[in-house]
């Protein structure tokens, strides 16, 4: 009799769904409900152009602000791309001009012989 009933419970066991008792995992990346729900915008400030990525090589100039590829002399909203360096990037408009400062992680250094 206790192995019947010791079956019987297993089985009742299985046909419970387990997904019931499981807790939802929460992503710790994930931005606040409030900025969700639409509060803030999760967008750059006004008048921020975080550069991600610069290209500077001998037959191209080129960077990635906040994820739209422009070319040098290129338009960024209402801006144009009027200078790329190793250190900033210069956006002019009609009325002012943005000078966005990079800060690598690398080094640069010459090499003796290297032009």
């Amino acid at each position: 009799m206790a192995g019947y009933l010791t079956r019987v419970l297993g089985m009742l066991i299985l046909l419970v769904p387990l997904s019931g008792l499981a807790q939802a995992l929460i992503d710790p990346t994930r931005p606040p409900r409030e900025l969700l729900e639409g509060g803030d915008s999760l967008g750059p400030e006004p008048g921020s152009s975080p550069a991600q990525v610069v290209i500077i090589s001998n037959d191209r100039r080129q960077a990635t602000i906040n994820g739209k590829t422009v070319p040098l002399g290129g338009r960024y909203g209402e801006a144009t791309l009027v200078q790329i360096t190793d250190n900033e990037l210069v956006l002019k408009k009609a009325d002012s001009t943005e000078v966005i400062r990079l800060y690598s992680l690398v080094n640069r250094k010459m090499q003796a012989g290297a032009k």
